[in-house]
This record gives C-alpha cells, structure tokens and sequence, in this order.
C-alpha cells in the first residue's frame, strides 16, 4: 500500500468538516459521487457495474487505490477524493495521482477542495511521494481555474490514449 499504516491519520479540517480513511461501508457512497463526479466533469453517464468494480478495487488485497471521505461532524458523507500511484524509472519514487475529487454541490466554495488536495499532499510527503498529480477534462474549465488556483501547473507531458475495446 503506497500509505504506512502508521501514517494514516483522521483528521480535522475545520470545525465543520473532518476526513478520515474509508472501508467497506462507504462503497455506496463513493459509488455515488464517483457517478456525479463523471457526470460534471464529462458530461456522460457510465456503466454502474463499471464503476462499483473500479471503486471496489480499493478494498482489494492488495488495494488498487486510496479513498477518503470528508464527513461533517454528525457524520454525513459531503466529500471524497482518492488517489492511484504511479512508480518512476526515472526517479526511483511514486507519483501521486488524484483520480476523484468530489464534493456535493451544497457543501461547494466553502475551502473544501483546498483543504482536501492539503491533506492529500501531507500523506503523499509523508509516504516519501514524489510528486502529486492530476488530470482534468479537456472541456472542465472549472476544474482547472480551481486546480491552478491551488498551485498545480500544466505539465510537461500530454497524456494520450489508445482504447483496446
């Protein structure tokens, strides 16, 4: 796992919010902010069954990514986020990839997406990342004014793709 256990940690972020790890009983919830999630920044609907297998890699031994929720202080879901990593030949060390980011809609332009990309690049140095890293969709403006706004920049390297479907 790319997190020590030991560097794992609950946190709070304000008065208002806490995150904390996920398990098992947030699938449902990470299912559906993942499903708004796509559908905002791409404007398409995806498979379910799709989805729920790509969230669940999270809970796999070994787990394919890492999970966070984002609760108010009774509890409810409000936020996730999650990330992927990616080992570097050519720097001996792991990218961070963001791969959700979510917030629901009422809980919006209250700090939460920086607080939420903080926490993150405090556990990816405290895992000794290299690097924390993120793509958008081409047409998500929102997504990159907010992103540039807490400090990523465009990098070197233009993602491509070839669909094996």
């Amino acid at each position: 796992m790319p997190i020590p256990e030991s560097k794992r940690r609950e946190t709070s972020l304000s008065a208002e919010y806490r995150i904390r790890d996920t398990n098992r009983e947030d699938l449902e919830t990470l299912l559906a902010f993942t499903l708004q999630e796509v559908y905002e920044a791409e404007g398409t609907q995806k498979d379910v069954d799709g989805v729920r297998r790509g969230v669940e890699g999270a809970f796999q031994d070994p787990p394919r990514s890492v999970y966070w929720i984002v609760e108010t202080p009774d509890g409810r879901a409000v936020a996730s986020t999650s990330i992927v990593t990616e080992w570097s030949d050519f720097h001996g060390g792991e990218y961070w990839w963001i791969q959700s980011l979510f917030i629901a809609p009422d809980h919006r332009g209250r700090g939460l997406v920086e607080l939420m990309l903080d926490y993150l690049a405090t556990m990816a140095k405290a895992a000794d990342a290299l690097e924390l890293r993120l793509y958008a969709h081409n047409s998500n403006e929102r997504a990159f004014r907010v992103y540039r706004r807490c400090g990523f920049t465009t990098a070197p390297y233009t993602i491509m793709a070839r669909t094996l479907t």
